[in-house]
């Protein structure tokens, strides 16, 4: 006897109706029992199309099945492969072992799926309606599928454990009560978790979840104005790439393919914020044309996000700020057009490598880049960018950072300090355009000489002193270290007096920015 049926093993139970005894008979014979008409408008699991008695079953019959059911048929695997079909009543498998194989397509639940602590090979929900799906600590050995699936009151899959793969592709998830629509903290997937044109209505949360492969959100639209992010996954690991990209709407084309010329093109839309925060990104993460619609308070935060590459390639937020401070990346494949304004950007403590720009990318608006993150002084970011463009040979570019970070600082300084600060600029550009010095110091000789040559200049001694040279008079006033032999020689007067005594300041001046100069480039090597 069947423990609690009432009824001799594989026999048929008297309470069964006849869809149900229907389905009994196909989960023995391991078959589809497809209840549908064919008509698309009825048959949408969706629509408002009432389903009758005819292709109707309980959900304690189902549960029946699939925790203590009948044996197969002699040659046959049992399985429930259902189609078409209406569920009445609450499907509760909590805690249950569920051996059989599990698929459903077009099928309405009236009540909510528990699935909480229970276990499954393969399960599959394809298209169906359902007011929510409760499945926390559920564990698959193989896939959790869930595509073109619409959960009125969300889902929650907090820390679920899918052997495989995890799909939602086409999902579409309103809130529960918490503002939630997947909620799935500490989720592992050991393969793929696609959620490619998912419709999500609220917070998607992924605190903490485990990826094996890779995360595809491609296509999808996250929408959550009720609070602050609409995607929220800090501490996230994706062994290999997060894609938030667009996806071919309608495309046959497997994931992860280049759509087809012609193929409607939808992109990975944002409405809320979004948090990676400490996340950990085996190969990229991947925000090719993404959109990010963000309030004043909202955030598109990377904080110290860890990957090789990261693709910021998406439009820039019209309002709301992208945090990147202690991220640490390798690559960083970006666009001009990508970054956000003044004071919405930050990136204290962000390290990067490579530049790898996507089209023209000039160092003027790399250096408005830098200076859109530092609201205030900060000679990190530029020093950062030196360094990656030194690295990649390009040190004349490397160079005008770092004069841009002095002239930055110099904006900080107290008056007196900012007024060397300009003489050092002009004079020798704090010592990144050393041939400067060269310029002044040939200018003053050239005036100083032609001034010199018409000066009253007795000698100090009348018996034996120099050939009266303007030209070397004028040099030894501008080296303030060398000795020509002629200041001492020759006594002036009045305003020469003090022309002589301005060529000694400006020769000091050049010596002295000259000096700070050198001291910074070899500090800097």
């Amino acid at each position: 006897m069947t423990e609690g049926a009432g009824v001799v093993a594989g026999e048929l139970p008297d309470e069964l109706t006849a869809t149900e005894a229907g389905m009994w008979q196909a989960f023995r014979n391991g078959s589809v029992y497809d209840l549908s008409s064919g008509d698309a408008v009825v048959d949408d699991p969706h629509g408002a199309h009432p389903w009758g008695p005819e292709r109707t079953v309980r959900a304690r019959i189902v549960a029946w099945l699939l925790l203590d059911g009948p044996p197969a048929l002699a040659g046959r695997v049992s399985s429930l492969k259902l189609t078409g079909m209406r569920i009445t009543g609450t499907l509760d498998l909590s805690g249950g072992t569920v051996r059989p194989y599990v698929e459903l397509r077009g099928c309405r639940f009236d009540k909510e799926v528990l699935l909480p602590e229970a276990r499954f090979t393969t399960l599959r929900l394809v298209e169906c309606a359902a007011p929510r799906l409760e499945a926390a600590r559920v564990h698959t050995e193989g896939d959790l599928h869930l595509p073109r699936c619409r959960f009125q009151n969300g889902v929650r899959l907090t820390d679920a454990q899918i052997g495989t793969d995890l799909l939602l592709n086409q999902a579409v998830v309103y809130r529960d009560r918490s503002g939630r629509s997947i909620a799935a903290d500490g989720l592992t997937v050991g393969q793929d978790l696609q959620a490619e044109l998912l419709e999500s209505h609220g917070e998607l949360s992924l605190r903490a979840a485990q990826i094996g492969v890779s995360l595809s959100l491609r296509g999808a639209k996250l929408d959550n104005p009720y609070s602050r992010y609409a995607l929220n996954a800090p501490q996230l690991t994706v062994e290999r790439t997060l894609y938030l990209t667009p996806a071919g709407v309608g495309s046959p084309l497997l994931s992860g393919t280049t759509p087809a010329r012609g193929t409607r093109i939808q992109p990975f839309e944002c409405r809320g914020g979004l948090r990676l925060d400490d996340g950990r990104f085996g190969d990229a993460v991947d925000l090719e044309r993404a959109r990010f619609v963000l309030t004043e308070d909202q955030v598109l935060s990377l904080r110290r996000v860890q990957t090789p590459e990261l693709r910021f390639l998406g439009d820039a937020p019209q309002r709301g700020q992208v945090l990147l401070s202690g991220a640490r990346i390798v690559n960083l494949v970006d666009r001009a057009a990508s970054w956000p304004g003044p004071g919405s950007l930050h990136m204290g403590g962000f390290t990067y490598e490579n530049l790898v720009p996507r089209g023209p990318f000039p160092l003027t608006r790399r250096l408005g880049w830098v200076a859109a993150a530092t609201a205030e002084y900060n000679p990190e970011p530029y020093e950062r960018l030196a360094a990656v463009l030194r690295s990649a040979g390009e040190d004349e570019d490397a160079r005008e950072v770092l004069l841009a970070k002095q002239r930055r600082r110099r904006e900080t300084l107290p008056p007196a300090a900012k007024v060397w600060g300009f003489v050092q600029d002009w004079t020798v550009a704090y010592g990144y355009r050393p041939g400067r010095a060269a310029v002044w110091m040939a200018v003053l000789w050239a005036a100083g000489t032609l001034a010199f040559a018409h000066a009253d200049h007795p000698p100090v001694n009348h018996d034996g002193h120099p050939y009266w040279s303007p030209a070397l008079f004028t040099l030894d006033l501008l080296l303030p270290v060398i000795d020509l032999g002629q200041v001492g020689q020759w006594q002036l007067r009045g305003g020469w007096q003090w022309l002589a005594a301005a060529m000694v300041l400006l020769g000091w001046i050049l010596a002295t920015t000259v000096a700070a100069g050198a001291t910074r480039l070899l500090r800097r090597g």
